[in-house]
């Protein structure tokens, strides 16, 4: 089985986010990048499935020379070869091209990646690269099992869980618990170093939004502390202050 794990590039979730130039542009500046949390998960099932199954597992990620380390990490992890798109992931649209034309070059059997990254959370790319493959894509699939050419999918639905059965190809957004973050030992450290990494170029420019401004959210308020013995009060500033009765 042929399986292709999308990764992103995305800042610490305890870095200090700051931006410049009147708040049109993210400052990068002493920033620690990660692996996307979601793509961990896909991540390490992609890994699991390539354990028990055999073929190929190549990591895709569209961007920049400076997220080289963490796809090397993914390598490290399990991945056999790894392919970077040269050119930063505009917006959703752009990006989920870049992958459907890797993957339509490829033909591969399971396209894996996060429900959705943690910088911009659009959430969207899954279903667009299944719409430009033309194949069904789900999300969020928190259990994966397959069996031939059929996946078994359980993923989160408002008020409860869907249990459905897919065939091959799929597009996969994961999230928790479809598997356990697996950190790279030293001899998956040695070896991706000598593993492949393709860099292509990117197809089309196409893009259909563009950040005009980020803004910070609003500072959080003080805390008022109500003692237990005072209901009334609480209930009188819940409907008069907080307006949430």
């Amino acid at each position: 089985m042929k399986i292709l794990v999308c990764i992103t590039n995305v800042p610490d979730t305890t870095a200090k986010i700051t931006f410049t130039d009147n708040d049109t542009k993210f400052n990068k500046n002493g920033v620690q990048y990660i692996i996307g949390p979601y793509d961990d998960y896909a991540l390490a099932r992609g890994v699991e499935l390539r354990e028990a199954t055999g073929g190929s597992l190549t990591v895709l990620h569209v961007g920049e020379a400076d997220a080289d380390p963490q796809i090397r990490k993914a390598l490290a992890i399990g991945a056999d070869d790894a392919i970077r798109v040269n050119a930063a992931p505009i917006d959703s649209y752009f990006t989920a091209a870049q992958i459907a034309h890797i993957a339509s070059q490829n033909q591969y059997d399971l396209i894996l990646m996060g429900r959705e990254s943690i910088d911009y959370n659009s959430g969207v790319v899954h279903g667009l690269v299944g719409e430009m493959l033309g194949i069904a894509s789900y999300s969020p699939v928190m259990k994966l099992d397959i069996e031939g050419n059929t996946a078994t999918i359980t993923r989160e639905i408002d008020g409860g869980k869907e249990i459905l059965k897919a065939p091959l190809p799929l597009v996969l957004g994961c999230q928790e618990p479809i598997s356990e973050w697996k950190i790279p030992n030293m001899r998956g450290i040695m070896t991706a170093r000598t593993k492949p990494l393709n860099v292509v170029e990117p197809v089309g420019q196409a893009t259909l939004t563009a950040p005009e401004k980020y803004m910070s959210p609003p500072p959080k308020g003080a805390c008022k502390m109500i003692p237990a013995s005072e209901a009334e009060t609480l209930i009188r500033l819940l409907q008069t202050e907080a307006k949430v009765l």
